[in-house]
This record gives C-alpha cells, structure tokens and sequence, in this order.
C-alpha cells in the first residue's frame, strides 16, 4: 500500500466516529479568516467542528534494498467551537476519545500499514493514537476547544 492509502485511512477512521463534523484528508488553508471558519464548519452541527490530517514525518531504517522500515509520524488535528455554557469541552473530549477508540479497533488501518506503533524491542513504544495537546485556541475568528494528536504508522517494505 501506498503514503496516500494510509493518508485516506485514516481520514475514513475519522469520519466513522459519530459526529466528529467535517474531515479533511490534508490541512486546508484560506487567506481570509471568513472562508478559513467555512471549510471546518460543521452545518449539522452548526459550529466549527472539523479535523485534519498532515504527516509530519517520514524515515526508513534497515537494508535500502531488501528489508526497508518506513515510519512515518502523522498529525491530525481537531477543532470545535467553544461553548462554555453547555460544557462543550466535555463533548470535545468525548470526540478525542471516540477517535481514539475507532482507531484502537484496527492497529493495521484496514491493511493500508503494518502496525501504528513505534517499533521498540524493549517493548516501551507508543502504539495507536496519542493526544499531545488540547487547549483553547482562536480559529478562523471562533474561540475553539483543539486537540493535536499523533500516530505512528509502520510499513516494511521490500524493494528489489
């Protein structure tokens, strides 16, 4: 399989977690804050509430012409309109969680890699996603709840 049928793979596992809002498979950019707001609004759920994804990362370890390790380390991002009134972090935090769950279902991404793993013989290597930050940040001119995650994906490939 190929870098952009993981890529796809993982926006798909996003888009399976109930109500996540709007997902897009690359990080989409506007020059304007208006039209930045509009590519991540959610109209069912009439806010801000997307996610992205961008890989970060890419490194091979082993033997270039026959047992080649490729780790590439992605980023995915979520967004959602803050609401403190209606405790709107807890269902962001919820979502965080949902993504995390749709991805400990399936360590391979339907086949698309090996392992979503840093490999570590010691046996102390992160597996699945990781949440590195979460905290509130302007978007688009829209207070936000954000969510930086991570996920290594591993796949040994065999070039002659």
């Amino acid at each position: 399989m190929s870098v952009a049928a993981a890529r796809a793979a993982i926006a798909a596992r996003l888009i399976s977690v109930t109500d996540i809002g709007v997902v897009h498979a690359y990080e989409r950019y506007a020059s304007d804050l208006a039209r930045l707001k509009q590519l991540y609004f959610s109209i069912s759920h009439n806010q801000v509430r997307g996610w992205y994804v961008r890989r970060v990362q890419t490194s091979e370890t082993g033997n270039i012409l026959s047992n080649t390790v490729e780790h590439i380390r992605w980023r995915i991002v979520g967004l959602m309109a803050l609401d403190d009134a209606n405790a709107s972090e807890l269902v962001f935090d919820s979502l965080i969680e949902g993504v995390r769950n749709a991805f400990a279902a399936d360590e391979t991404l339907g086949g698309t890699v090996d392992q979503c793993a840093v490999p570590d013989p010691s046996g102390n290597s992160e597996s699945c996603i990781q949440l590195d930050d979460a905290g509130p940040v302007m978007f688009g001119g829209v207070l936000c709840h954000a969510a930086r995650l991570s996920l290594n994906t591993i796949r040994y490939l065999e070039r002659s």
